[in-house]
């Protein structure tokens, strides 16, 4: 199997990070969200979107209903 670098260093990154946490997610998701905030960079969200004419979807809902 071809090894790309990039893709390499950014596994490693990734395992150092999660590492520094004991790989607890929530902790992990806190620490890069906190990272985000302090990095006074825009920061993009986007509206759901919206998906039309789907059995069991309720008026104006990007989602399924839970009758169906």
């Amino acid at each position: 199997m071809w090894n790309d670098p990039i893709i390499e260093e950014l596994h490693k990154f990734r395992d150092e990070h999660a590492a520094r946490f004991n790989y607890d997610i929530d902790a992990i998701v806190t620490d890069l969200q906190n990272s985000e905030r302090s990095s006074n960079r825009p920061v993009v969200s986007f509206a759901p979107k919206m998906y039309h004419d789907l059995p069991g979807q309720d008026a104006g809902s990007p989602f399924l209903s839970s009758e169906t």
